[in-house]
């Protein structure tokens, strides 16, 4: 497929305003970025740099839907797939620190009329074992999906539903013993989000909105499919096959089901999320303060490190390590670990790099994703952290 012709996004009049209120015009990435759309058979690709909070670079260049001239803006939404669970492990952490919540906490603590039907070993897995992929809950599954998909004819709100599930998956056995082995499965978000929810009072959707979106000002941010019913108002999520793009307009097929949430839902621009990022990447330090320096920290810090996996799908850790919401990396380009996650929905891909030691983190977006895909990604994460990175401090 031909790009040219394409109009790719300036960015010479956008600003971005720091917590101190200086203006700081950033430099284009688009140059940088339009090789890897052919190279990696991408249709559209986003990115932004953040160092010491500020926006220093960011660019969008490609098309919202593969075949069509519809070109992608700096502030068009993409999706975050798993890189949501970052959120949804704040939002433990904030009612943590509030008193509602433990990391210890058990699943009988939260539910207690579930105790008796549960799995005996599943009872004792706590909050934190299921934010770090410890609890030995098994890898997403087949039954996980139908049972997902069973639960949506059932009446009731997103927090009602995710009880239901809760309800249903606690009588299965654990695969291995809570704390000992790491396998990446969604359930644990699911569970997590149910916790956050019973005792918060409220839905996922609404604290995620309430209490990250809102205070953070990400004004792009939602959730579900990023564009809109019968409209191309955003980049389409993109399947490649035989040689040719299929876009996938919203409706039940364009994203996760949304009992997912907590697991992965999530979309914004790359402008929002490169300020998602550099909150993360400076601790908090300049607020606002939704929780501790410390809690941040503990979020980030490596729990167990995993057995590298060849045939991770994208936007699923396939190295390096753990934390709560959050994995490391140890790449050849930087000296130290790096804090990372990827997030697909299998139709979108989304990188985000955090460097708390530099203050600096990085954030990636493209609608495809597949193999070739994740390897463009992390080429362009090489490229892009070795033109920007600062020394460390």
């Amino acid at each position: 497929m031909t790009r040219s012709g394409f109009m790719r996004t300036t960015l010479a009049a956008v600003l971005f305003f720091s917590a101190g209120g200086a203006a700081n015009a950033q430099t284009s990435l688009d140059d940088l970025l339009t090789p890897y759309l052919a190279k990696h058979d991408l249709p559209a690709l986003a990115a932004a740099v953040v160092q010491d909070g500020k926006i220093i670079a960011s660019g969008a260049v490609g098309t919202r839907k593969a075949g069509e001239k519809i070109p992608v803006t700096i502030n068009d939404r993409f999706h975050l797939g798993s890189d949501t669970k970052a959120m949804t492990a704040l939002l433990a952490a904030m009612l943590v620190e509030e008193g509602k919540l433990k990391w210890s906490s058990t699943l009988p603590d939260v539910f207690p009329k579930l105790a008796d039907k549960m799995d005996a070993d599943l009872k004792t897995v706590t909050l934190e074992q299921f934010l770090s992929h410890t609890s030995g809950v098994p890898a997403d599954s087949d039954a996980l999906v139908k049972l997902i998909y069973k639960t949506l004819s059932a009446e009731g709100n997103l927090d009602e539903l995710r009880y239901l599930v809760v309800e249903e998956w606690s009588k299965q056995p654990l695969a291995a013993k809570p704390g000992t082995k790491f396998a990446y499965a969604n359930m644990n978000f699911i569970f997590a989000g149910a916790m956050i929810e019973r005792l918060a009072g409220k839905t996922w959707e609404e604290l995620i909105t309430e209490r990250i979106f809102v205070p953070l000002d990400l004004k792009t941010a939602g959730l579900g499919c990023q564009s809109s019913f019968g409209r191309i108002d955003a980049p389409l999520g993109h399947e490649f096959k035989d040689g040719k793009f299929k876009a996938f307009l919203a409706g039940p097929n364009g994203d996760n089901p949304s009992l997912l949430g907590p697991a992965g839902t999530a979309h914004m621009s790359v402008l929002d999320f490169a300020r998602w990022a550099g909150w993360n990447a400076g601790l908090g330090k300049r607020g606002p303060n939704l929780v501790k320096p410390e809690s941040l920290k503990k979020l980030q810090a490596r729990i167990i490190s995993m057995p590298a996996k060849k045939d991770a799908p994208p936007g699923t850790p396939a190295s390096g390590g753990y934390g709560l919401g959050w994995g490391q990396l140890d790449v050849p380009w930087s000296a130290e670990p790096v804090v990372y996650h990827g997030g697909s929905n299998g139709k979108n891909l989304a990188h985000i790099w955090v460097d708390p030691q530099r203050d600096f983190a990085m954030v990636f977006f493209t609608n495809i994703s597949n193999p070739k895909t994740d390897v463009g990604l992390f080429a362009l994460a090489e490229a892009t952290y070795k033109k920007f990175a600062p020394a460390k401090r």
